[in-house]
Protein backbone atom coordinates (compact mmCIF):
# COMPACT_ATOMS: atom_id res chain seq x y z
CA UNK A 1 0.00 0.00 0.00
CA UNK A 2 1.69 3.58 -0.94
CA UNK A 3 1.50 6.33 1.39
CA UNK A 4 0.00 9.39 -0.16
CA UNK A 5 1.89 11.72 2.14
CA UNK A 6 5.49 10.44 1.67
CA UNK A 7 4.51 10.16 -2.33
CA UNK A 8 4.01 14.35 -1.80
CA UNK A 9 6.97 14.59 -0.10
CA UNK A 10 8.98 12.78 -2.35
CA UNK A 11 7.44 14.67 -5.76
CA UNK A 12 7.64 18.19 -3.73
CA UNK A 13 11.80 17.53 -3.36
CA UNK A 14 11.96 16.16 -6.59
CA UNK A 15 10.29 18.91 -8.37
CA UNK A 16 12.39 21.64 -6.48
CA UNK A 17 15.63 19.69 -7.53
CA UNK A 18 14.73 19.82 -10.99
CA UNK A 19 13.81 23.44 -10.67
CA UNK A 20 16.39 25.90 -12.44
CA UNK A 21 17.36 29.03 -10.10
CA UNK A 22 18.42 31.06 -12.91
CA UNK A 23 14.70 30.65 -14.26
CA UNK A 24 12.64 32.33 -10.84
CA UNK A 25 13.26 35.49 -10.93
CA UNK A 26 15.11 35.02 -7.70
CA UNK A 27 18.30 37.39 -6.96
CA UNK A 28 21.16 35.65 -6.02
CA UNK A 29 22.84 36.06 -2.62
CA UNK A 30 26.39 34.35 -3.29
CA UNK A 31 25.56 31.42 -1.12
CA UNK A 32 27.31 28.00 -2.30
CA UNK A 33 24.33 25.61 -3.71
CA UNK A 34 25.71 22.22 -2.96
CA UNK A 35 22.25 20.57 -4.58
CA UNK A 36 20.64 21.51 -7.40
CA UNK A 37 17.40 22.73 -7.79
CA UNK A 38 16.00 25.27 -4.60
CA UNK A 39 16.16 25.37 -1.61
CA UNK A 40 13.09 25.15 0.38
CA UNK A 41 13.56 28.65 1.71
CA UNK A 42 13.33 29.80 -1.99
CA UNK A 43 10.49 27.67 -2.67
CA UNK A 44 8.01 28.95 -0.13
CA UNK A 45 9.36 32.49 -0.96
CA UNK A 46 7.82 31.66 -4.48
CA UNK A 47 4.31 30.99 -3.32
CA UNK A 48 4.12 32.73 -0.44
CA UNK A 49 3.99 30.34 2.49
CA UNK A 50 6.35 29.93 5.01
CA UNK A 51 9.19 27.82 5.08
CA UNK A 52 8.23 26.00 8.22
CA UNK A 53 4.63 25.35 6.19
CA UNK A 54 6.56 24.03 3.17
CA UNK A 55 8.90 21.73 5.03
CA UNK A 56 5.90 20.12 6.73
CA UNK A 57 4.58 19.37 3.32
CA UNK A 58 7.68 17.65 2.33
CA UNK A 59 8.46 15.73 5.33
CA UNK A 60 4.69 14.10 4.21
CA UNK A 61 2.63 15.53 7.39
CA UNK A 62 -0.76 15.74 6.93
CA UNK A 63 -1.88 18.98 5.75
CA UNK A 64 -4.72 20.37 3.62
CA UNK A 65 -3.77 23.28 1.50
CA UNK A 66 -5.76 25.49 -0.06
CA UNK A 67 -7.01 25.71 -4.11
CA UNK A 68 -4.78 29.17 -3.74
CA UNK A 69 -2.11 27.68 -2.28
CA UNK A 70 -1.61 24.57 -4.60
CA UNK A 71 -1.54 27.06 -7.66
CA UNK A 72 0.89 28.87 -6.42
CA UNK A 73 3.11 25.99 -4.91
CA UNK A 74 2.37 24.70 -8.93
CA UNK A 75 3.56 27.77 -10.37
CA UNK A 76 7.16 28.01 -8.34
CA UNK A 77 7.73 24.94 -9.15
CA UNK A 78 7.21 25.11 -12.91
CA UNK A 79 4.80 21.65 -12.74
CA UNK A 80 2.85 21.51 -15.83
CA UNK A 81 -0.66 20.21 -16.22
CA UNK A 82 -0.04 16.76 -15.04
CA UNK A 83 2.32 17.76 -12.74
CA UNK A 84 -0.31 19.91 -11.14
CA UNK A 85 -2.91 17.30 -11.46
CA UNK A 86 -0.71 14.46 -9.83
CA UNK A 87 -0.15 17.41 -6.53
CA UNK A 88 -3.80 18.05 -6.45
CA UNK A 89 -4.75 13.91 -6.54
CA UNK A 90 -1.66 12.95 -3.47
CA UNK A 91 -3.46 16.40 -1.33
CA UNK A 92 -6.90 14.64 -1.85
CA UNK A 93 -5.94 11.06 -1.06
CA UNK A 94 -3.50 12.00 1.96
CA UNK A 95 -6.60 12.50 4.09
CA UNK A 96 -8.71 9.47 3.47
CA UNK A 97 -8.92 6.36 5.54
CA UNK A 98 -5.97 3.91 4.30
CA UNK A 99 -8.02 0.63 2.83
CA UNK A 100 -6.98 -1.78 0.50
CA UNK A 101 -9.41 -1.92 -2.04
CA UNK A 102 -9.92 -5.21 -4.93
CA UNK A 103 -9.97 -4.04 -8.46
CA UNK A 104 -13.77 -3.66 -9.71
CA UNK A 105 -15.17 -5.01 -12.70
CA UNK A 106 -13.93 -2.71 -15.76
CA UNK A 107 -16.56 -2.91 -18.57
CA UNK A 108 -16.78 -1.31 -22.19
CA UNK A 109 -19.90 -0.62 -22.98
CA UNK A 110 -21.93 -2.76 -26.33
CA UNK A 111 -21.92 0.55 -27.89
CA UNK A 112 -18.45 1.24 -27.75
CA UNK A 113 -17.21 -2.19 -28.74
CA UNK A 114 -19.45 -1.20 -31.96
CA UNK A 115 -17.67 2.13 -32.32
CA UNK A 116 -14.30 0.76 -32.04
CA UNK A 117 -14.70 -2.16 -34.46
CA UNK A 118 -16.34 0.42 -36.66
CA UNK A 119 -13.01 2.02 -37.46
CA UNK A 120 -12.23 -0.36 -40.22
CA UNK A 121 -9.10 1.96 -41.09
CA UNK A 122 -8.01 3.68 -37.95
CA UNK A 123 -6.72 1.44 -34.75
CA UNK A 124 -8.31 2.32 -31.52
CA UNK A 125 -7.37 0.92 -27.94
CA UNK A 126 -9.67 1.57 -24.45
CA UNK A 127 -7.69 1.83 -21.78
CA UNK A 128 -8.95 1.81 -18.34
CA UNK A 129 -7.15 1.91 -14.64
CA UNK A 130 -3.49 1.44 -14.58
CA UNK A 131 -3.24 1.45 -18.62
CA UNK A 132 -5.17 -2.13 -18.44
CA UNK A 133 -6.34 -2.46 -22.36
CA UNK A 134 -9.81 -3.00 -21.91
CA UNK A 135 -10.92 -3.09 -25.36
CA UNK A 136 -9.61 -3.30 -28.97
CA UNK A 137 -10.33 -2.91 -32.55
CA UNK A 138 -8.96 -5.76 -35.26
CA UNK A 139 -6.46 -3.03 -36.87
CA UNK A 140 -4.77 -2.32 -33.37
CA UNK A 141 -3.71 -5.55 -33.12
CA UNK A 142 -2.49 -5.52 -36.69
CA UNK A 143 -0.53 -2.43 -36.08
CA UNK A 144 0.91 -3.22 -32.64
CA UNK A 145 0.22 -6.58 -31.05
CA UNK A 146 -2.77 -9.60 -30.45
CA UNK A 147 -3.46 -8.33 -26.89
CA UNK A 148 -6.38 -10.94 -27.08
CA UNK A 149 -4.00 -13.69 -27.53
CA UNK A 150 -2.04 -12.55 -24.02
CA UNK A 151 -3.12 -13.98 -20.39
CA UNK A 152 -5.97 -11.73 -18.93
CA UNK A 153 -3.14 -10.50 -16.40
CA UNK A 154 -0.61 -9.27 -19.31
CA UNK A 155 -3.20 -7.13 -20.99
CA UNK A 156 -1.74 -3.96 -19.99
CA UNK A 157 -0.40 -1.33 -21.86
CA UNK A 158 2.76 -0.52 -19.37
CA UNK A 159 3.72 -4.14 -18.62
CA UNK A 160 3.35 -5.01 -22.55
CA UNK A 161 5.71 -1.85 -23.56
CA UNK A 162 8.52 -2.49 -20.67
CA UNK A 163 8.17 -6.35 -20.34
CA UNK A 164 7.74 -7.88 -23.92
CA UNK A 165 10.40 -7.71 -26.60
CA UNK A 166 8.25 -7.53 -29.48
CA UNK A 167 7.25 -3.40 -28.07
CA UNK A 168 11.10 -2.68 -28.02
CA UNK A 169 11.59 -3.74 -32.22
CA UNK A 170 8.46 -2.12 -32.71
CA UNK A 171 8.52 1.43 -31.64
CA UNK A 172 11.50 3.09 -32.58
CA UNK A 173 11.04 5.91 -30.04
CA UNK A 174 10.74 3.09 -27.35
CA UNK A 175 12.60 4.84 -24.88
CA UNK A 176 10.38 7.89 -24.80
CA UNK A 177 7.04 5.93 -25.20
CA UNK A 178 7.52 3.70 -22.44
CA UNK A 179 9.02 6.24 -19.76
CA UNK A 180 5.72 8.20 -20.49
CA UNK A 181 3.65 5.06 -20.09
CA UNK A 182 5.27 4.83 -16.64
CA UNK A 183 4.63 8.76 -15.95
CA UNK A 184 1.31 8.21 -16.85
CA UNK A 185 0.56 5.21 -14.68
CA UNK A 186 2.30 7.07 -11.81
CA UNK A 187 -0.22 9.53 -12.63
CA UNK A 188 -3.33 7.12 -12.52
CA UNK A 189 -1.83 5.24 -9.18
CA UNK A 190 -2.43 8.43 -6.79
CA UNK A 191 -6.21 8.42 -7.36
CA UNK A 192 -6.10 5.58 -6.27
CA UNK A 193 -3.26 4.04 -3.52
CA UNK A 194 -4.84 1.59 -1.59
CA UNK A 195 -5.76 -0.29 -5.15
CA UNK A 196 -4.71 -4.25 -4.94
CA UNK A 197 -4.06 -5.09 -8.43
CA UNK A 198 -2.25 -1.60 -8.85
CA UNK A 199 0.56 -2.28 -6.47
CA UNK A 200 0.90 -5.61 -7.39
CA UNK A 201 1.72 -4.24 -11.49
CA UNK A 202 3.57 -1.59 -9.93
CA UNK A 203 5.89 -4.19 -7.84
CA UNK A 204 5.98 -6.93 -11.02
CA UNK A 205 7.47 -3.94 -12.94
CA UNK A 206 9.90 -3.08 -10.30
CA UNK A 207 11.17 -6.59 -9.83
CA UNK A 208 11.51 -7.13 -13.72
CA UNK A 209 12.61 -3.95 -15.36
CA UNK A 210 15.44 -1.86 -15.10
CA UNK A 211 14.25 1.10 -17.04
CA UNK A 212 10.54 0.90 -14.59
CA UNK A 213 12.80 1.33 -11.67
CA UNK A 214 14.92 3.93 -12.75
CA UNK A 215 11.98 6.12 -14.37
CA UNK A 216 9.79 5.31 -11.45
CA UNK A 217 11.96 7.08 -8.69
CA UNK A 218 12.08 10.01 -10.79
CA UNK A 219 8.74 10.74 -9.80
CA UNK A 220 7.54 12.40 -12.97
CA UNK A 221 3.83 12.41 -14.37
CA UNK A 222 3.16 12.36 -17.86
CA UNK A 223 -0.46 12.91 -18.72
CA UNK A 224 -1.38 11.19 -22.63
CA UNK A 225 -3.46 13.48 -24.44
CA UNK A 226 -1.99 13.33 -27.55
CA UNK A 227 1.04 12.87 -29.73
CA UNK A 228 2.93 10.80 -31.99
CA UNK A 229 4.72 7.07 -32.23
CA UNK A 230 7.22 5.92 -34.47
CA UNK A 231 7.06 2.63 -35.27
CA UNK A 232 9.29 0.20 -37.66
CA UNK A 233 6.71 -2.72 -38.38
CA UNK A 234 7.35 -6.30 -38.88
CA UNK A 235 5.58 -6.23 -42.09
CA UNK A 236 4.71 -2.49 -43.86
CA UNK A 237 8.11 -0.83 -42.49
CA UNK A 238 8.18 2.69 -41.07
CA UNK A 239 5.72 4.11 -40.44
CA UNK A 240 4.09 7.59 -37.81
CA UNK A 241 0.69 7.31 -36.37
CA UNK A 242 -1.09 10.56 -34.63
CA UNK A 243 -3.07 9.53 -31.84
CA UNK A 244 -5.53 10.87 -29.97
CA UNK A 245 -7.45 10.58 -26.53
CA UNK A 246 -11.30 10.60 -25.15
CA UNK A 247 -12.70 10.49 -22.13
CA UNK A 248 -15.41 8.30 -22.33
CA UNK A 249 -18.97 9.96 -20.67
CA UNK A 250 -20.37 7.73 -18.18
CA UNK A 251 -17.02 6.68 -17.09
CA UNK A 252 -14.07 8.93 -17.16
CA UNK A 253 -11.45 6.20 -15.96
CA UNK A 254 -11.91 4.83 -19.61
CA UNK A 255 -10.22 7.00 -22.23
CA UNK A 256 -10.58 5.84 -26.21
CA UNK A 257 -7.20 6.03 -27.91
CA UNK A 258 -7.39 6.72 -31.71
CA UNK A 259 -4.86 6.20 -33.97
CA UNK A 260 -4.55 8.53 -38.07
CA UNK A 261 -1.64 9.26 -40.16
CA UNK A 262 -1.08 12.43 -42.64
CA UNK A 263 -2.96 11.99 -45.69
CA UNK A 264 -0.87 11.42 -48.34
CA UNK A 265 1.89 10.26 -46.57
CA UNK A 266 3.67 7.10 -47.06
CA UNK A 267 2.51 6.22 -43.31
CA UNK A 268 -0.66 6.14 -44.30
CA UNK A 269 -0.17 4.06 -47.56
CA UNK A 270 1.61 1.40 -45.02
CA UNK A 271 -1.79 1.53 -42.70
CA UNK A 272 -3.80 1.08 -45.28
CA UNK A 273 -1.78 -1.74 -46.66
CA UNK A 274 -2.51 -2.86 -43.05
CA UNK A 275 -5.99 -2.51 -42.73
CA UNK A 276 -6.66 -4.13 -45.87
CA UNK A 277 -5.08 -7.31 -44.32
CA UNK A 278 -6.35 -7.51 -41.43
CA UNK A 279 -9.75 -7.23 -42.86
CA UNK A 280 -8.96 -9.65 -45.27
CA UNK A 281 -8.08 -11.99 -42.59
CA UNK A 282 -5.16 -14.01 -43.37
CA UNK A 283 -3.79 -13.11 -46.60
CA UNK A 284 -0.78 -11.05 -45.74
CA UNK A 285 0.56 -8.18 -47.67
CA UNK A 286 4.06 -8.05 -49.21
CA UNK A 287 6.54 -6.70 -46.60
CA UNK A 288 8.42 -3.51 -47.24
CA UNK A 289 11.32 -4.71 -44.83
CA UNK A 290 12.81 -7.54 -47.03
CA UNK A 291 11.32 -10.05 -45.03
CA UNK A 292 8.05 -12.25 -46.18
CA UNK A 293 5.57 -12.55 -43.52
CA UNK A 294 3.55 -16.02 -42.98
CA UNK A 295 1.04 -15.22 -40.55
CA UNK A 296 -1.23 -12.08 -40.00
CA UNK A 297 -0.32 -10.69 -36.63
CA UNK A 298 -4.44 -9.95 -35.91
CA UNK A 299 -7.06 -12.55 -37.93
CA UNK A 300 -10.14 -10.50 -38.75
CA UNK A 301 -11.89 -13.56 -37.27
CA UNK A 302 -10.90 -12.70 -34.39
CA UNK A 303 -12.49 -8.94 -34.25
CA UNK A 304 -14.26 -9.44 -30.24
CA UNK A 305 -13.07 -6.72 -27.73
CA UNK A 306 -10.93 -7.85 -24.86
CA UNK A 307 -10.23 -6.60 -22.06
CA UNK A 308 -8.54 -8.03 -18.53
CA UNK A 309 -10.58 -10.83 -17.61
CA UNK A 310 -10.81 -13.46 -14.53
CA UNK A 311 -11.30 -16.67 -15.27
CA UNK A 312 -15.08 -16.06 -16.52
CA UNK A 313 -13.34 -13.35 -18.64
CA UNK A 314 -15.14 -10.55 -16.79
CA UNK A 315 -13.00 -7.32 -17.39
CA UNK A 316 -11.46 -6.16 -14.33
Amino acid sequence: MSDPNRELGEFLRHARANRDPQNTGLLADGRVRRVPGLRREEVALLAGVSTDYYTRLEQGRHLTPSAQVLAALATALALDEAGETYLHTLIRTAGRPPARTRPGVQRVRPGMNQLLNSFSFQPALILGHRTDILSSNALAGALFVDFQAMPAKHRNYARWLLLDERARSLFLDWEEQARNAVEALRLDAAATPDDVATQQLIGELSLASDEFRHWWSDHRVHQRTHGTKRLNHPIVGALDVQFETLNLPGDPHQVLYVYTTEPGSTSQEALTLLASWSLAGSKAPEATNGSTPTQAPYSASRRSPIGHADERGDIR
